[in-house]
């Protein structure tokens, strides 16, 4: 495990507005601070009025603003990529990047960066766009194929280290947690297998999370990946090990999303939802460096044979995969109830309150809700054995195993 030391610019900032969203109940001095934790992180409204500053900070010139198709035309894209521009930075636009991103998206942003003589990544948009970002980042210096450095053994030191170039990340979703990760998930083309990539210097030097721009993103993608957040949470904390850093990041991740998530889904201009949100879908990607376990593993495979919303996969499998583990974790669940203000801390009053979760955020209760169906179930159990999310799981599962609760979970069987 590489170590990176705190930032020094750990200070509470002043204020920098809020592009007239409403702040009722909101107030910034408890909320607008610089984190350094794991990488720098500047929090709070208006604060990607400052991404021109941080560039020549960083002493970056020429960025690649890297996002996604549904987010290329927006205003926020467009005033950032004149904001850049009007401080004399050489800003150009990359957004070839799809849901669940392949090769050829990464591909594509090289060739970009390259053409354009860039010299750093913006990576701006939610956990696509921010994953294909930092694997440019990465491959912009190498001469091996992406699936040389796939997330195995010591296959990172493979690369250029000096060549991967800087990467500055912005989330407009809360929910992969992927601005304070050192991996990406890059879906293979041959095996439709997702890959996870990996390289410590794939981590962001900076990082902006500031909620006006997650207000506009509609109620079901926010219900989605706020979902995705919580079972990165979830999952860390029934990880078996020893992590205690990872297991209070991800109580208290629990515990923010559980008020925070509902306030978002129903006014997704609550900034401090917004802000809260952001907060935890970063401690959940750092608590998941304890583990994951069987929702991630199947979920992969379901995403990448079936083209699903990662989040939404999540969101759906988790009730499934806890059935599944009720006997490992169990014992586990008492601080769960706690952070999530339920009076009992059994098993069954936290499946329940997962279930009325998703049922009041519109997630549905079936695989086959997203569209999919059984014919690749034995495709799913052997993709989802060989995943290494199922290594952090409770309980040691079988392809067969996986398989069944994927079953379970297409017809709705819990």
């Amino acid at each position: 495990m590489v170590c990176f030391a705190p930032c020094p610019y750990a200070t509470k900032r002043r204020f920098w507005g809020n592009n007239g969203m409403t702040t009722k109940g909101f107030d910034p001095a408890t909320i607008t601070a610089d984190w350094g934790f794991p990488n720098r992180m500047l929090v709070g409204p208006g604060r990607l009025a400052e991404l021109p500053r941080l560039c020549r900070e960083l002493g970056i010139a020429r960025p690649l603003l890297v996002t996604d198709a549904g987010l290329r035309a927006l205003p926020m894209i467009e005033d950032t990529l004149a904001a850049l521009r009007d401080a004399s930075l050489a800003a150009e636009r990359f957004a070839e990047v799809q849901g669940n991103p392949v090769e050829a998206n990464v591909d594509a942003g090289v060739t970009a960066y390259r053409a354009g003589g860039h010299d750093a990544v913006v990576a701006f948009g939610g956990g696509s766009a921010l994953d294909v970002a930092k694997a440019v980042a990465l491959m912009v210096g190498q001469h091996r194929p992406i699936w040389d450095f796939e997330d195995v053994g010591e296959n990172w030191k493979r690369a250029n280290t000096k060549a991967i170039a800087p990467v500055i990340a912005i989330p407009t979703t809360a929910g992969t947690g992927s601005e304070v990760g050192r991996a990406s998930v890059i879906t293979h083309p041959a095996s439709h297998r997702k890959v996870i990539v990996f390289h410590p210097r794939m981590l962001p030097q900076a990082v902006i999370l500031d909620p006006t721009v997650t207000v506009e993103l509609p109620a079901p993608l926010t219900a989605a990946t706020g979902m995705d957040a919580f079972v990165h949470c979830f999952e860390a904390w029934c990880a078996p090990g020893f992590h205690p850093m990872a297991d209070g990041l991800a109580l208290q991740g629990m515990r923010l999303i559980a008020n925070a998530l509902p306030r978002a889904h129903r006014d997704g201009g609550d900034l401090q939802a917004r802000t809260h949100m952001l907060a935890a879908a970063s401690m959940g990607a750092l608590a998941f460096q304890k583990g994951l376990g069987a929702v991630h593993a199947i979920a992969h495979a379901v995403g990448a044979l079936y083209g699903t919303h990662h989040g939404l996969t999540n969101a759906v499998l988790l009730p499934y995969v806890m059935r599944l583990n009720r006997h490992a974790i169990a014992a586990r669940l008492e601080p769960v109830a706690q952070a999530l203000d339920i009076g009992s801390g059994s098993f069954e009053a936290v499946l329940e309150w997962v279930l009325r979760l998703r049922e009041r955020l519109g997630i549905p209760h079936t695989l086959a809700g997203l569209g999919v169906d059984t014919a690749r179930a034995q495709e799913i159990g052997r993709q989802a054995e060989l995943d290494p999310s199922v290594a952090g799981n409770p309980l040691p599962l079988t392809a067969e195993d996986l398989q069944r609760v994927f079953i379970e979970a297409v017809h709705g069987r819990i």
